[in-house]
């Protein structure tokens, strides 16, 4: 009913991605403004989607009765008396609706047969001889090729056109038939592999979720690809290389468990008997090991330190906490190293605050919180060559290595250590090369300008030598360790913030205010669009440490008629002045290390 919002974009980026088809559903066609087929003007401008109408409404807002199925020419009504609302009656259409129905099932003629050249040599010939069953099909075909977007309406809340819906998933979208082979990769010779989504082909399933329910335990959401998995059998996970044995299998009913006996490719199920399972790990049947493609999953980028507000909840924080980490992979816990705290960190002051809220109410921890901390980030812009030698004699057998390395920014698009071994004729052992990457690794965790994490290094180990008695992998990996606390410095190191993606929708009448108050937080204005109904939509890229308490901003200076839709983005670097002002409030000195 709210036309295209900034999280349908989001949702629809994702979905093109990874070449999902699909099908839109208005939603709420009773309520105030409803307007199915602006909608669909709105899908095809926004999200460049060729959206079709399969049905129609009658009626709108508060007259909303039922709908009118464009290909059976009939029409769904619904009665107000009737309280379950799940029966509806097969109708006519109603008078006044003919010429609307005719003109717009000609248009969804026309495109079904654009889908496919012999129904559209028979459409040329003969508009009306193409039958039900031949316009569902080439629907199919179009929507399963991503050509297509067929587009229904209902009203959820009271199962008006959810039966439509219902179908219109049975007949459109793709069975794991139709997608075909899966690709995955074969870990016992690192070669890829196709998976036929059949029944009798070994298994291989992906974990995509991990919940805890009170009474089941910890559920693990599987989706099978290939093969059959039954109740009761064992599993490989690909990460770990363990054998895990599946104790239970449930299909999911909302919050509801219904006992089965096997999955099959193509179905999802809730699996229960697992130990060390995490979200994104590819299980296999035994004497394989698969690997499906990996999910993808941003670093946090907001933190906040938290404690239990009586000391008898301090257990049960921590395996609250665990159970939530568990879950959600872009939330993360640690200990300050420095002062003892804990601190959780996530996607935003929302994802933050949702955190908070499920502590207290499905775990009953009460916490005290502090004020978020944006997850700052360091990186260096120039390369500097250095040789660090590390010796240490305490009487007895001594410690000793000694490299030369080069460090500077890695490659563009890299993250993380980015480690090139150059070292010739064996001047350093090569069991002790991988001791000097695990030294810079470590590292990275802490920055040399206010302790935060470094995001992407490039280290050459160009060359260096060895004791044959006093050396050993520790003296390497702390050489390593020294080496990148003296030469950082050297490399003009800079801050990096999180730079989110800001989208707001509001009235034309405080387009200015906005505006201002964007540029006021350091943020770049990158686009103004209009949509449908006279809002304007403003996107821009602001900076998190400025975006604190936003939201309650916006209300005040729309009236609370505007909406914003933020995500992270990116890392950019933070201007000269607040990042010396940061560094200082850090506080942070680099330890003298003569380990």
């Amino acid at each position: 009913m709210g036309r295209v919002q900034p999280q349908s974009e989001t949702v629809w980026r994702q979905a093109d991605k990874y070449r999902v088809p699909k099908i839109a559903y208005v939603n709420k066609m009773d309520r105030v403004g409803a307007d199915f087929l602006a909608c669909v003007e709105e899908i095809k401008a926004k999200l460049g989607a060729t959206a079709v109408p399969i049905c129609l409404p009658i009626g709108a807002e508060e007259k909303f009765q039922g709908i009118v199925d464009l290909i059976s020419r009939k029409a769904m009504v619904y009665h107000p008396q009737d309280d379950s609302l799940v029966n509806y009656e097969i109708q006519d259409v109603p008078e006044s609706m003919k010429d609307q129905v005719a003109i717009w099932r000609d248009k969804l003629v026309e495109t079904a047969a654009e889908c496919d050249d012999t129904l559209m040599e028979k459409y040329f010939e003969d508009p009306d001889s193409l039958t039900e069953e031949e316009i569902i099909a080439a629907l199919r075909k179009g929507t399963i090729a991503m050509q297509i977007v067929p587009a229904c309406c209902g009203s959820s809340f009271k199962n008006k056109g959810v039966q439509f819906l219902l179908d219109a998933v049975m007949r459109y979208l793709p069975s794991p038939l139709d997608i075909g082979e899966t690709k995955a990769t074969n870990l016992a010779n690192n070669q890829d592999i196709m998976l036929p989504p059949t029944s009798t082909a070994p298994f291989c399933g992906l974990v995509f979720k991990i919940a805890t329910d009170p009474f089941v335990g910890r559920l693990a959401y599987i989706r099978a690809y290939s093969g059959k998995l039954d109740a009761g059998t064992y599993v490989v996970n690909s990460r770990s290389g363990k054998k895990e044995r599946v104790a239970r299998l449930y299909q999911m009913h909302s919050n509801h468990q219904n006992p089965i006996e096997f999955v099959e490719a193509g179905d999802i199920c809730a699996a229960v008997g697992f130990k060390d399972l995490r979200t994104g790990d590819t299980i296999c049947g035994e004497g394989h090991q698969f690997s499906l493609e990996s999910m993808e999953f941003p670093d946090p980028v907001i933190g906040i330190a938290v404690e239990p507000k009586t000391q008898n909840d301090l257990d049960k924080l921590g395996i609250a906490l665990a159970k939530l980490a568990e879950e959600d992979p872009t939330f993360t816990v640690k200990s300050d190293a420095e002062t003892g705290q804990t601190v959780i960190s996530g996607m935003g002051e929302l994802h933050l605050d949702i955190i908070v809220d499920r502590l207290r109410r499905e775990f009953g921890v009460e916490i005290n919180q502090g004020a978020p901390q944006v997850n700052y980030k360091e990186a260096i812009t120039t390369s500097y060559q250095h040789r660090e030698v590390f010796k240490k004699q305490t009487g007895g057998r001594g410690k000793f290595a000694d490299i030369i390395v080069e460090i500077g920014p890695a490659d563009e698009g890299v993250t993380g250590l980015q480690f090139d071994n150059q070292v010739k004729g064996g001047n350093i052992p090569k069991e002790f090369v991988p001791c000097v990457e695990k030294g810079f690794k470590f590292a990275m965790a802490n920055g040399c300008l206010a302790g935060y994490e470094v995001q992407s290094l490039k280290v050459t180990l160009l060359d260096g030598s060895y004791h044959p008695v006093d050396s050993d992998q520790l003296s390497f990996e702390i050489a390593a360790r020294m080496a990148f606390r003296h030469a950082c410095p050297k490399c003009k190191p800079v801050l990096l913030e999180p730079i989110m993606s800001l989208e707001v929708v509001t009235p034309e009448d405080h387009m200015g205010d906005i505006v201002g108050d964007l540029n006021r937080r350091r943020g770049q204005i990158v686009a103004m669009d209009s949509t449908a109904n006279g809002a304007r939509i403003v996107k821009a890229f602001v900076p998190l440490s400025e975006q604190f308490g936003y939201v309650t901003v916006l209300r005040t200076l729309s009236s609370g008629r505007a909406t914003s839709t933020m995500t992270f983005d990116h890392y950019a670097e933070v201007p000269a002045s607040l990042a010396k002002e940061i560094i200082e409030k850090s506080g942070y000195k680099i330890a003298d290390d003569d380990e």
